[in-house]
Protein backbone atom coordinates (compact mmCIF):
# COMPACT_ATOMS: atom_id res chain seq x y z
CA UNK A 1 0.00 0.00 0.00
CA UNK A 2 1.47 3.37 -0.97
CA UNK A 3 1.94 6.15 1.58
CA UNK A 4 -0.77 8.20 -0.16
CA UNK A 5 -3.24 5.31 0.08
CA UNK A 6 -2.34 4.70 3.74
CA UNK A 7 -3.01 8.37 4.46
CA UNK A 8 -6.40 8.23 2.72
CA UNK A 9 -7.39 5.11 4.67
CA UNK A 10 -6.42 6.68 8.01
CA UNK A 11 -8.08 9.98 7.07
CA UNK A 12 -11.35 8.28 6.21
CA UNK A 13 -11.20 6.31 9.47
CA UNK A 14 -10.67 9.52 11.47
CA UNK A 15 -13.47 11.32 9.65
CA UNK A 16 -16.01 8.78 10.88
CA UNK A 17 -16.00 10.84 14.08
CA UNK A 18 -18.36 13.79 13.54
CA UNK A 19 -16.20 16.13 15.62
CA UNK A 20 -13.15 15.25 13.51
CA UNK A 21 -15.18 15.68 10.33
CA UNK A 22 -16.44 19.11 11.45
CA UNK A 23 -12.93 20.30 12.37
CA UNK A 24 -11.56 18.97 9.06
CA UNK A 25 -14.23 20.77 7.02
CA UNK A 26 -13.78 23.94 9.06
CA UNK A 27 -10.03 23.94 8.39
CA UNK A 28 -10.60 23.30 4.68
CA UNK A 29 -13.11 26.15 4.49
CA UNK A 30 -10.82 28.49 6.39
CA UNK A 31 -8.03 27.83 3.87
CA UNK A 32 -10.15 29.66 1.31
CA UNK A 33 -9.68 27.17 -1.53
CA UNK A 34 -13.06 26.04 -2.90
CA UNK A 35 -11.61 22.95 -4.63
CA UNK A 36 -9.93 21.85 -1.39
CA UNK A 37 -13.17 22.37 0.54
CA UNK A 38 -15.12 20.28 -1.99
CA UNK A 39 -12.47 17.53 -1.76
CA UNK A 40 -12.83 17.65 2.03
CA UNK A 41 -16.60 17.19 1.71
CA UNK A 42 -16.04 14.23 -0.62
CA UNK A 43 -13.67 12.68 1.94
CA UNK A 44 -16.22 13.10 4.73
CA UNK A 45 -18.95 11.62 2.53
CA UNK A 46 -16.70 8.62 1.83
CA UNK A 47 -16.10 8.20 5.56
CA UNK A 48 -19.79 8.40 6.43
CA UNK A 49 -21.23 6.00 3.88
CA UNK A 50 -20.42 7.16 0.35
CA UNK A 51 -22.26 9.01 -2.39
CA UNK A 52 -25.09 6.52 -2.73
CA UNK A 53 -25.89 6.82 0.97
CA UNK A 54 -25.56 10.61 0.77
CA UNK A 55 -28.01 10.70 -2.15
CA UNK A 56 -30.48 8.69 -0.04
CA UNK A 57 -29.95 10.92 3.01
CA UNK A 58 -30.42 14.17 1.13
CA UNK A 59 -32.77 13.33 -1.73
CA UNK A 60 -30.17 14.77 -4.11
CA UNK A 61 -29.33 12.93 -7.33
CA UNK A 62 -26.07 10.93 -7.01
CA UNK A 63 -24.74 12.05 -10.40
CA UNK A 64 -25.52 15.66 -9.46
CA UNK A 65 -23.60 15.18 -6.20
CA UNK A 66 -20.52 14.07 -8.11
CA UNK A 67 -20.85 17.11 -10.40
CA UNK A 68 -21.32 19.76 -7.69
CA UNK A 69 -18.54 18.27 -5.58
CA UNK A 70 -16.07 18.03 -8.45
CA UNK A 71 -12.97 20.21 -8.41
CA UNK A 72 -14.82 22.80 -10.52
CA UNK A 73 -18.13 22.34 -8.73
CA UNK A 74 -19.99 25.23 -7.19
CA UNK A 75 -22.82 23.95 -4.98
CA UNK A 76 -25.61 26.35 -4.13
CA UNK A 77 -26.14 27.18 -0.49
CA UNK A 78 -29.29 25.04 -0.41
CA UNK A 79 -27.38 22.00 -1.71
CA UNK A 80 -24.51 22.62 0.70
CA UNK A 81 -26.93 22.81 3.62
CA UNK A 82 -28.57 19.53 2.53
CA UNK A 83 -25.15 17.87 2.19
CA UNK A 84 -24.00 18.98 5.61
CA UNK A 85 -27.32 17.99 7.21
CA UNK A 86 -26.98 14.58 5.54
CA UNK A 87 -23.58 14.30 7.24
CA UNK A 88 -25.01 15.29 10.62
CA UNK A 89 -23.37 18.73 10.40
CA UNK A 90 -24.56 22.31 9.83
CA UNK A 91 -23.30 25.68 8.67
CA UNK A 92 -22.49 28.30 11.29
CA UNK A 93 -21.20 31.86 11.28
CA UNK A 94 -18.70 33.10 13.86
CA UNK A 95 -17.05 36.39 14.66
CA UNK A 96 -13.56 36.58 13.20
CA UNK A 97 -11.50 37.62 16.20
CA UNK A 98 -8.48 38.14 13.94
CA UNK A 99 -10.05 41.25 12.40
CA UNK A 100 -10.04 44.66 14.01
CA UNK A 101 -13.81 45.25 13.93
CA UNK A 102 -13.47 48.55 15.82
CA UNK A 103 -11.56 50.00 12.86
CA UNK A 104 -14.41 49.20 10.45
CA UNK A 105 -17.35 51.58 10.08
CA UNK A 106 -20.60 50.10 11.31
CA UNK A 107 -18.94 47.49 13.50
CA UNK A 108 -18.56 47.54 17.21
Amino acid sequence: MTTSRKYQVSLVAALRDHKEAAAYLDAALEAGDRAAFLLAIRNVIEALGGMTQMARNTGLNRENLYRVLSEKGNPELNSLEKLLKGLGLRLAVEVDHNLDHAARPGYS
